[in-house]
């Protein structure tokens, strides 16, 4: 189900040629020539994604480094309309067209005005040396095809090393100078330390960020005696921006989730405000399904349905948004389920 390269659409960064068929009755505009779809393309049936469709690499190519990336963007949208960009990037050992589907925004593009970057890693992991440029090159192509008037936030997504790409990515000057938010998933929360932790020899990762709020499963928590390593968002910005974290419960330590937060405090926010919680009837798309070693309630199971805590530190500075999403009974990898999912990005879009 991989596309061939001449299926695929080569990105012409022209503004001129950035909206096609805009006065025609019926027609679907176009950014940049890449063709637009609901549902998009490549995207996972409910259950049981095929892995040759998740080893797809985008729908666009930079002409400068032939590298893919993918493009997902309301299909009526209107020249001079403002939207809301946002750049999301996967975990390690993932590629762009899983995060797709871990933190589906390609089903919520139409409703919220979303145009969303997906790219993937060279060698499954972020790397400075080889992503960096990539990143910021679809950062100035999106601003470029759209207009900077008609961005009106532009936001950082990760998952896991992603959202540790993202943490790093936010203090430079390219994203300072644009950057509205930050949504971490399972990526570090701001002013907390966070750590990854073999589950056992044979295992990917288990995470320890903030605390716990229910007992570990049994064998969970012994894990963490064997812990080594630590990457963490405890250093905060110098600069304001939103900040969404979100992680399963069984990725949080004993102690439960702060009831503070730093980044909240340093915005001027009030104290944290529970909001009634998330049901989810239907599963997500994705889990890490690679292996059984890969399998627990820690590194994540199966997707499905689910429950979510929802807590905001209101009112803060200049109309920003700070918020946890704690999903219950889920580990590192089960893809987010859709109301969770939407509300997150209700979420950012309430932010000013």
């Amino acid at each position: 189900m991989t596309l061939s390269m001449n299926h695929r659409t080569v990105v012409v960064a022209s503004l001129a040629t950035a909206f096609i068929g805009a006065t025609a009755a019926g027609q679907a505009v176009q950014i940049a020539g890449v063709p637009c779809a609901s549902p998009p393309p490549l995207h996972c049936p409910d259950a049981d994604c095929p892995p040759a469709l998740i080893a797809d690499r985008g729908n666009a190519v930079l002409p400068k480094s032939n590298r893919t990336f993918f493009l997902d963007y309301p299909c009526n949208l209107k020249p001079g309309e403002a939207v809301t960009f946002i750049l999301s990037l996967h975990r390690g050992a993932m590629t762009g067209n899983w995060q797709r589907h871990y933190f589906p925004l390609l089903d919520l593009k139409d409703k919220y005005r979303l145009v969303v970057a997906t790219p993937s890693a060279v060698n499954s992991l972020w790397n400075a040396e080889n992503d960096d440029a990539h990143l910021r090159n679809i950062v100035t192509f999106v601003y470029e095809q759209i207009g900077v008037k008609n961005v009106k936030a532009f936001w950082l997504v990760g998952h896991s090393e992603g959202g540790v790409t993202a943490n790093r990515l936010l203090t430079t000057r390219f994203y300072r100078d644009r950057l509205a938010g930050w949504v971490s998933l399972s990526g570090g929360r701001l002013g907390s330390p966070r750590a990854y932790w073999p589950l056992d020899s044979r295992s990917s990762y288990l995470l320890a960020s903030s605390p716990r709020s229910t007992p570990a499963p049994a064998g969970a928590r012994s894990a963490t005696a064997r812990g080594v390593g630590l990457t963490d968002a405890s250093t905060l910005p110098d600069y304001p921006l939103s900040h969404i974290y979100s992680s399963g419960e069984y990725e949080l330590t004993a102690a439960g989730l702060p009831d503070h937060s730093r980044w909240a405090q340093t915005l001027g926010c009030k104290a944290q405000t529970r909001r009634p919680d998330i049901i989810d009837a239907r599963a997500g798309y994705v889990w890490d399904s690679r292996s059984p070693t890969t399998r627990g309630p820690i590194a994540g199971r199966k997707p499905r349905p689910g429950r979510a805590r929802l807590y905001v530190y209101p009112e803060c500075a200049e109309g920003r948004i700070v918020a946890d999403v704690i999903r219950l009974d889920k580990g590192h990898t089960e893809g987010l389920e859709p109301n969770v999912t939407e509300e997150i990005v209700r979420l950012m879009l309430s932010a000013k």
